[in-house]
């Protein structure tokens, strides 16, 4: 990993993710029509498209989430986006809609851990990606978002402090060129509101600073790890 306290900061190099504490199988009843290749490649179209309406405001489905979906390609699209700029605003698209995650999570104050904790890591995960690309970040193009379905799984409720089940899948890359070469880093986690997937864990999931971090940069696409997470 990466770590990094904001834009333009020195990066150094630490040590491997820690350990993550796997999690039950999903229940024999849900819908888990999974792909059998290795992973899902999205690649983004240069356009995006928006919706209105709020989705945590809906109940939560156990359908198994498609990196193929519009609605991802336009996510994975604002989160680069958002990369690129440093912007959190503008990466906040793809990540977990606070009002799902109200519904989620049996803690004492959900929106206070939201954008106390989630959203402020998520965007210093942003700009530590940002100042990874360094100079040429404005020039450096997004290849594609390589989601390696086969290692989704359930969190079933009760788990982790959540009151509602979802799909979890840890380890994406997004591959991106810059100066004629391909590089990649990882989405530490994703997890699934109403059979979308959506960043919640940009650079890491457990953290001992308020650091920045990026997932696992590398040359080429790199490779995704199974990793059973909540």
């Amino acid at each position: 990993m990466v770590v990094a306290a904001g834009i333009g900061l020195p990066l150094a190099i630490v040590g491997s993710t820690p350990g993550r504490t796997a999690a039950p199988t999903a229940p024999s009843h849900l819908h888990l029509a999974r792909p059998t290749t290795t992973t899902t490649t999205t690649t983004v179209p240069q356009t995006t498209t928006t919706t209105t309406t709020d989705p945590g405001a809906l109940p939560q489905t156990d359908t198994f989430p498609s990196a193929e979906t519009p609605q991802f390609q336009a996510e994975m699209a604002a989160l680069w986006e958002g990369v690129v700029t440093g912007s959190l605003l503008t990466a906040l698209p793809a990540f977990f809609p606070e009002s799902a995650y109200v519904q989620l999570k049996t803690i004492a104050d959900p929106a206070s851990d939201y954008e106390n904790r989630l959203v402020l890591d998520f965007g210093a995960d942003l700009a530590a990606a940002h100042a990874l690309l360094g100079a040429g970040a404005a020039s450096a193009t997004l290849l594609a978002v390589n989601v390696p379905s086969q290692y989704g799984h359930w969190i079933p409720p009760g788990v982790c402090y959540n009151g509602v089940g979802y799909f979890e899948v840890a380890n994406s890359r997004v591959v991106y060129q810059e100066n004629g070469q391909t590089h990649s880093f990882g989405i530490a986690s994703m997890i699934s509101w109403r059979g979308v997937w959506y960043v919640v864990h940009l650079g890491a999931i457990l953290r001992s600073s308020n650091q920045g971090i990026v997932e696992d940069p590398e040359i080429g696409p790199g490779t995704s790890a199974d990793s059973t997470t909540c």
